[in-house]
């Protein structure tokens, strides 16, 4: 998230200001002469580039832009690019910084937030302020780490914002312990804080005149102050890595145990960044092994989708087929390196360190993977992995625990999901389905194989068994990605098809059953000939689920009572 080296106002020692970092580049929010000063006594030879968003031309908050400007020309040599949030105020901050001596234009790229194109960068918001900046104050709606932030710069109003803050956004708000026309003042906003925090938003005051009068008030409310940076940015810098890891492993406590959150994806998110920092890489992922299906598949990725691979191949797959740690400071002269990913997003990687987790059987089960370290030697064989020992051994802890639950979720004979995988889909995936009027469309089927009694008694469970099996991979191979398909217990099936209507639910039904009926099985050395019968609905999202499964299995019945192998639907 966000860190300031200010957030105080235009008569606080230290002038409100913000940054944070992106790919190897740092994002600046206003730069005052108190942050140029902090700012210059830090390794900005660190960026690759150097972003600046400026929300007005008030002194507080623009006074150390030439300076900036001239460092980083003479000294740093890291290109910079100066955004104003407005033709306008480009403008303005054009005719500002001509007129410093020794601030050559040519020295800095100045554009408008129309010409910026950065996937953190959302839009500016313009707000009211004062008089002589009517049309040109501004704020921000940013995403960082994958989250959204509103930063509100000065304003004396929330309305600008209000439809940018959503539940769990980060809110960065200005705040005043004195009631004037051009600020936010704390008594009037405590409720509205309050309320916003109840809801889930993080908020952040900043840009504060008088801290102890500020946080007195806000003291319930649950808002607390913007984060100081306090220390140089810098490889070396054990305090700020520290500091790095404190704020994730905070953020993962807070969230996982004090918010009830229940969601692992996030878990491993913040998993995987925690290893990304300890060891101060550029990307990290964390892959899972599903030996049921011989592949590898990212639980969570820095900057890219899931990725699935087979188990045999790239240095995950090493990994865990050698039951050993890999490094590589030059992966493209690595046999076992997969380049795919590089080819396919322009990314260039150049060292790579895997580390393999196990669970507490000693079975691997997964990987930690870091990409690119910031150093040039790469990743070390001995250091490395042991800084990243505690964080692969709660993320094996974290993933047993994972597959734990899906394997509670799914059935053992038949590898689908079991009516527990049901009802848990039904709260995750599903919900939007659930809500009347949302205009989601859902359909289900539940189907059952006719006489399969009779399988049992006639040719042993063993061939019954078989017959469970080769249904079940029948059904799936129907299943598109908005398709699922459950054992609902004994020979019943459930398929829940998102976005089809009940004709579309009808059709799929139709070539299932004369799929199976064409098929022959070969069950415990015998040749089987089944079918199936279906009752279809349209999921009416006014019912409970319990109602509209018993919708689907009154018209299972009819087509049972009514010479089965056929489908119903009315």
């Amino acid at each position: 998230m966000l860190t300031f080296l200010g957030r105080g106002s235009a008569f606080a020692d230290e002038h409100n200001s913000a940054f944070f970092i992106d790919n190897g580049n740092l994002i600046l929010i206003d730069c005052p002469m108190s942050s140029f000063e902090k700012l210059n006594d830090m390794n900005l030879t660190l960026f690759d580039h150097i972003y600046l968003l400026v929300t007005h031309t008030h002194g507080d908050h623009v006074s150390g832009i030439g300076m900036l400007v001239d460092l980083l020309q003479f000294s740093v040599k890291t290109p910079v690019t100066i955004v104003a949030p407005s033709k306008e105020v480009e403008g303005d901050l054009f005719y500002l910084l001509s007129r410093i001596e020794g601030c050559n234009a040519s020295w800095y790229e100045l554009i408008n937030s129309e010409e910026l194109d950065a996937d953190w960068f959302v839009c500016p918001i313009q707000t009211t302020h004062t008089e002589e900046l009517a049309g040109k104050c501004f704020g921000y709606c940013l995403t960082v780490d994958g989250n959204r932030v509103v930063y509100t710069g000065d304003s004396n109003t929330l309305i600008p914002y209000e439809k940018y803050i959503s539940d769990g956004s980060y809110l960065y708000v200005e705040m005043s312990a004195y009631k004037s026309p051009v600020h936010l003042y704390c008594v009037d906003m405590k409720d509205k804080i309050k309320e916003l925090v109840d809801r889930g938003v993080h908020v952040y005051l900043m840009h504060m005149d008088d801290e102890k009068r500020i946080g007195e008030v806000m003291k319930d409310t649950g808002a607390e102050f913007a984060p100081l940076e306090k220390s140089a940015f810098t490889i070396q810098d054990t305090p700020r890595m520290l500091d790095g890891i404190f704020t994730i492993t905070d953020s993962l406590y807070k969230d996982m145990c004090m918010n009830n959150n229940t969601d692992h994806q996030l878990l491993f998110s913040y998993l995987t960044e925690l290893g990304k920092t300890i060891v101060d890489a550029d990307r990290a992922s964390f892959w899972k092994w599903d030996k049921r299906k011989n592949q590898i598949w990212t639980m969570s990725a820095t900057d890219v989708d899931r990725i699935i691979i087979s188990d045999d191949k790239g240095l995950v797959g090493k990994a865990l087929r050698n039951k050993q740690t890999v490094i590589t400071n030059d992966p493209y002269n690595d046999p076992d390196f997969n380049s795919d990913v590089d080819i396919q997003t322009g990314y260039k990687t150049k060292s790579v360190l895997v580390l393999p987790v196990a669970d507490v059987n000693g079975d691997f089960i997964g990987a930690l993977q870091l990409i690119n370290k910031n150093d040039e030697a790469g990743f070390d064989e001995d250091i490395d992995p042991k800084k990243l020992s505690l964080a692969a051994l709660v993320c094996g802890i974290a993933l047993e625990s994972e597959t734990f639950l899906e394997d509670s979720h799914h059935d053992r004979l038949t590898g689908l999901k079991n009516r527990m995988g049901f009802y848990y889909d039904f709260s995750k995936r599903y919900r939007e389905y659930l809500i009347a009027g949302s205009g989601k469309t859902m359909s289900v089927f539940i189907c059952d194989i006719d006489r399969f009694k009779l399988v049992n008694d006639t040719y042993g469970h063993n061939a019954g068994d078989d017959v469970l099996r080769f249904t079940s991979q029948l059904l799936e191979s129907f299943c598109s990605d908005k398709d699922s398909v459950y054992r609902w217990g004994g020979e019943e099936f459930v398929m829940v098809m998102r976005d089809t209507d009940l004709e579309g639910a009808v059709k799929k039904a139709e070539e299932i059953r004369l799929k199976l009926q064409g098929s022959e099985i070969v069950a415990d050395g015998n040749n089987i000939k089944c079918t199936l019968s279906f009752g279809c609905s349209l999921f009416e999202p006014s019912k409970s689920i319990e109602e509209n499964i018993s919708d689907a299995d009154e018209r299972l019945y009819t087509a049972k009572e009514t010479g089965r192998n056929k489908v119903c639907w009315e």
